[in-house]
């Protein structure tokens, strides 16, 4: 079988340049559209639904939110397997999917029973899908750093400015916010003043909930001219929450400022984030979406920093706290070292040894389309180039060697003998 195709290719070398031009045209291509990343994805493919429901310790969570959301979701087509955590205010349940299934299809069909499961959740409770990305799509980490600005200050410049600006980026899924204090309005209560002025604490809650939100009141025409009506009540201060109404006491309104204290501090913390044991910092961590390059998602996101930097206040920095591309580029480099390390073994040795360059070119040619075909095939399979992928590339391109140099010094012996051999006959003739 071998001697046929040795013996069509040197009688159809038109052909066998033609298959040569495709595969580097084919390899070139796939170098440039594989997706690169440092570490093989193992990940399983699963889709995470998260549910929050604040305040409640974690067996009201597992009966109430984990249990029916769980019992729903099965009878999903191509379900492997689903897991399920409860914790206090929070419920996750992992549904993980068979291999084969694309996992953008795989958040659709999981969506459509969430909106029927929801109708067995508490009232306001609504489960939400984790991002499209993986366990290994934290590609980019990064900080914020400020003199003379708080925790509270730069978590707030992260969640509102730099967050909504990196999560713009393409093939980013979602931007994390880590560290800091997240600032809310507390409004703490005196129970004994409820009791004295007679006021239930379901109506202080329901009071400020009321008043945060804008309400229309259509449209008002005067002189041939439409005029839209608006009530304006989003809260903006602390002065708005003490001035709402909740009764009213031998007919003089109480507010809120009445009953309880009014004021601007952080939400509760269950953890803190330390960089290089230098102190608190605030950062946040850039997901890739499922099935997109790192590589190319790490160098839009540095590009749109450098944009982000132009509008923050004056004094404040980002700064890289982690960064993958630093991981690929080492990968490529070794593959790269490798690549041209073998190349000259072959031409010092074949040449040295044969003293025939088109003997050391033959050897050369097919280790570099070999290396084409690997990434040809690893594109039509779907492997991205990693470095479990690219090493493999690495060791095999010492297997190609072997016999690249073994097949070019037979045929050029081969070569030699057959001419010796003519010229000891035409000698003797």
């Amino acid at each position: 079988m071998i001697e046929k195709i040795v013996s069509w290719s040197i009688h159809n070398r038109f052909f066998v340049w033609i298959g040569i031009i495709l595969i580097a045209v084919g390899g070139f291509y796939s170098i440039k559209e594989t997706p690169i990343d440092a570490l093989p994805d193992l990940s399983e493919n699963q889709v995470i639904i998260f549910t929050e429901y604040m305040g409640r310790n974690p067996k009201i969570i597992e009966d109430q939110v984990t249990y029916p959301l769980v019992s729903n979701l099965q009878g999903i087509p191509k379900i492997k397997s689903i897991r399920a955590a409860s914790m206090f205010g929070m419920s996750f349940i992992f549904v993980v999917f068979k291999d084969d299934v694309d996992v953008y299809w795989a958040r659709t069909r999981v969506l459509e029973r969430l909106n029927y499961a929801q109708k067995f959740l508490p009232q306001g409770i609504t489960p939400s899908l984790g991002p499209d990305g993986t366990g290994l799509g934290h590609v980019y980490w990064y900080t914020l750093h400020g003199n003379g600005y708080n925790l509270g200050e730069l978590r707030a410049l992260q969640d509102w400015y730099v967050k909504f600006a990196l999560q713009n980026v393409e093939g980013v899924s979602e931007v994390a916010s880590f560290g800091g204090f997240q600032k809310q309005y507390q409004v703490t209560i005196d129970p004994h003043k409820l009791v004295y002025f007679g006021i239930p604490l379901m109506d202080v809650t329901r009071a400020i909930s009321a008043n945060n939100k804008d309400v229309g009141g259509s449209l008002y025409e005067m002189n041939a001219t439409g005029y839209l009506i608006r009530g304006q009540g989003y809260i903006t201060s602390l002065e708005d929450i003490r001035d709402i109404p909740i009764g009213t006491y031998k007919s003089i309104p109480v507010t809120v400022g009445d009953i309880a204290q009014v004021q601007m501090s952080p939400d509760i913390r269950l953890g803190i984030v330390d960089e290089n044991g230098e102190g608190e910092v605030v950062g946040g961590i850039v997901v890739m979406r499922y099935g997109e390059n790192a590589k190319d998602v790490i160098e839009r996101v540095k590009t749109r920093i450098k944009d982000i930097e132009k509008g923050l206040p004056t004094g404040v920095k980002l700064k890289s706290a982690y960064d993958r591309s630093d991981l690929i580029e080492a990968a490529i480099a070794t593959l790269k070292d490798a690549l041209w390390q073998e190349i000259l073994i072959v031409c010092v040795v074949v040449i040295l040894f044969l003293f025939s360059i088109r003997s050391g070119m033959v050897a050369i040619i097919s280790i570099l389309l070999s290396v084409l075909i690997g990434f040809i095939l690893m594109r039509l399979l779907g492997v991205t180039s990693n470095i479990m992928s690219l090493g493999g590339i690495a060791l095999a391109i010492g297997d190609v060697v072997d016999p690249g140099i073994v097949m070019a010094e037979n045929a050029y012996r081969a070569l030699t003998n057959r001419v010796l051999d003519n010229n000891k006959s035409s000698s003797d003739e």
